[in-house]
């Protein structure tokens, strides 16, 4: 069983059929926010349903209350783009390296990392790359002849 209030449960039908009988009673200052509260509705369709009920909503209230809700939903999205960037990045450099590991190879059974550190990654393969390069690299006085 839900804990969740049975209004706040109802399609649009039950919630446009309640509302006959709830609105007499509200006694707020700002209908719309109350309806979206009690019913547990957006502003959007709070605005909807209470026009479509026959309320009178004030067109810059309207268009302020679509604004406001335009800037959430784009500042919501930016930021779950931003979140799945972040964790792509965590992904990509958490894999398989740590700050004592360059890379990790796997886990002992006791859940120790085991792989190629930094230290090492310095000494053997980095000075292997440096000098793979060095050698691939053209040596613009190699062909000179000194006098």
């Amino acid at each position: 069983m839900s804990s969740t209030p049975r209004r706040k449960q109802f399609k649009r039908k039950q919630r446009l059929q309640s509302a006959k009988t709830w609105i007499p009673t509200y006694t707020g200052k700002n209908l719309v926010r109350g309806y979206k509260r009690w019913y547990g509705v957006n502003f959007v369709c709070a605005i909807k349903e209470l026009e479509m009920l026959g309320y009178e909503i004030d067109l810059e209230y309207k268009e302020q209350i679509l604004k406001q809700e335009e800037a959430k939903r784009k500042a919501a999205k930016r930021r779950k783009a931003e979140e799945k960037k972040k964790q792509a990045e965590e992904e990509y450099f958490n894999s398989d390296q740590d700050e004592n590991f360059y890379y990790i190879a796997g886990y002992t059974s006791g859940g120790a990392p085991y792989g190629i550190t930094w230290w090492e990654y310095e000494r053997d393969i980095k000075g292997k790359e440096d000098d793979n390069k060095n050698k691939n690299s053209v040596d613009p006085l190699k062909d000179v002849v000194p006098f």
